[in-house]
């Protein structure tokens, strides 16, 4: 089997996140540095209007372990993470969101239990939004798994890490980057939910309300109650 050239693979979805753009990279390089990890960071531009598709293009050409991919338009998150983890060459995938409410500082936190997990997603605790999103979120995290009958506590969290294969089982269809534990689940991967911090925002807009995250997450929830129950176990008889 051809060896992974990196260790790990971090991808990050760009919308309209020009000023977070330098800092997030700074601190990527200096925590992942200050351990000597071998990595690669892939930013995905998904049709940005603000000048971060200018931007990352110049990390790119400064950075000799950064990549930029850019999208004609915007696709939405989970067409951006699909399109990065096509890009990973590293052992292990980590996901992080540019706005750097949840840091690449906690990465840390969570590699240990890699020995005996093949996915491990962050838990947002102290969270730095405002109480409507709270709610929302909230009411979204439970009902989730109500339905879908998982125990993750924070499906939204964009610090996740994992080992490259397990993308394959990714669907690519709208709104799947919430379920990627469930997925990796249904297909006999272990997953390991860790507590890391969340900090406000300080540059930028939230890409995320009641209508888009609450709504529109319910009804592929319901998509993926569908597909747990429709999945196919089988045992080989071996003689």
């Amino acid at each position: 089997m051809e060896k992974n050239k990196y260790d790990f693979s971090i991808v990050v979805p760009v919308y309209n996140e020009l000023k977070n753009l330098s800092p997030l990279t700074e601190s990527i390089i200096e925590e992942l540095g200050s351990e000597n990890l071998d990595y690669q960071i892939i930013y995905v531009d998904d049709g940005s209007q603000d000048g971060s598709s200018k931007k990352i293009d110049e990390l790119a050409s400064e950075i000799e372990i950064l990549s930029a991919v850019h999208f004609k338009e915007n696709n939405g998150q989970t067409a951006a993470f699909l399109a990065g983890f096509r890009e990973a060459e590293g052992e292990y995938i980590i996901t992080l969101d540019a706005d750097l409410q949840v840091r690449p500082e906690d990465i840390f936190k969570m590699l240990p239990y890699l020995k005996e997990y093949d996915m491990v997603v962050g838990k947002r605790v102290n969270r730095n939004d405002g109480i409507v999103k709270k709610i929302s979120s909230l009411i979204a995290n439970g009902v989730r798994n109500f339905i879908t009958g998982e125990e993750i506590t924070d499906t939204g969290c964009p610090l996740k890490i994992f080992k490259n294969e397990i993308h394959k089982e990714f669907y690519p269809f709208k709104g799947m980057h919430r379920f990627y534990p469930t997925l990796a689940r249904m297909n006999k991967y272990r997953v390991k939910e860790v507590a890391v911090n969340h900090y406000p925002r300080k540059y930028g807009e939230s890409k995320y309300g009641v209508n888009n995250r609450m709504w529109r997450g319910l009804l592929d929830t319901f998509v993926m109650r569908w597909m747990k129950k429709r999945i196919i176990n089988y045992t080989i008889k071996r003689d």
